[in-house]
């Protein structure tokens, strides 16, 4: 094997191995492809995996597989990891986030619920509950399930040409959280500074806007039964 022949042997190698890095948790990135945001996943996923042996991987899919549902995508994937691996998934045509993992007792690590759930805080609960809720029962389950450190941020408006940022945003701010559960059960550090609440400054202004919107709602409600009462009365005068 002359020198020539043992250099480009040498690169392919090199370019394997990093491509293999690249995608280990970052798993696949059909939507967002950021340098910046593959190296922080990366660095986190490592991070875990050395201290707690669990796999936590992110997906950006830009469409599920024809006639194929999330779960059926996410089980698919995880019957071909050995490890224990929990997988964050996010299909942008379809609007589905989802979590799953290939072994059950790897639930007891993180709350799925919160990390999905739609609200904030207690008080967010609460609103949401008080308009939608449509039972006792799921009134309690919107106000007691909170915390939720993705569909907040997605739900968010996004100007042309950031939407790829809010995606980034929400999915990462998922991933860490969900990073952040399994290290603390499992009594180990990420390091790294990936140990602080960061995250949830981010979602303190989700928060205001969000308390800002319900203000503005409430006095807009407000203000229509006030206008519609007086209508009322005037067209029934009228009549």
């Amino acid at each position: 094997m002359n020198i020539l022949t043992r250099g480009l042997y040498a690169l392919t190698l090199i370019i394997l191995f990093q491509t293999h890095l690249s995608a280990e948790y970052l798993y696949k990135d059909e939507i967002i492809h950021k340098p910046r945001l593959t190296q922080e996943v990366n660095s986190i996923g490592a991070n875990l995996y050395k201290k707690t042996g669990v796999s936590l991987k992110l997906i950006f899919l830009k469409e599920l597989p024809k006639n194929m549902t999330m779960y059926q995508y996410e089980k698919r994937l995880l019957s071909s990891f050995k490890e224990p691996t929990v997988v964050l998934t996010f299909s942008e045509m379809n609007s589905i986030v989802d979590i799953e993992t290939n072994k059950k007792v790897l639930y007891k690590y993180f709350d799925k619920k919160q990390v999905l759930s739609p609200v904030t805080s207690y008080v967010q609960g609460f609103m949401m509950a008080a308009f939608y809720a449509k039972s006792w029962k799921e009134f309690k389950s919107m106000v007691t399930t909170i915390g939720g450190t993705i569909l907040p941020l997605l739900g968010g408006k996004a100007k042309k040409g950031e939407i790829t940022d809010k995606y980034s945003a929400a999915l990462f701010n998922g991933y860490l959280d969900i990073a952040q559960q399994i290290a603390h059960a499992k009594g180990v550090k990420l390091g790294h500074g990936y140990d602080d609440d960061t995250n949830q400054e981010t979602l303190f202004y989700v928060k205001l806007f969000f308390y800002g919107f319900v203000l503005y709602a409430i006095i807009m409600y407000i203000r229509r039964q006030i206008y519609k009462r007086r209508h009322k009365n005037e067209n029934f005068r009228k009549w």
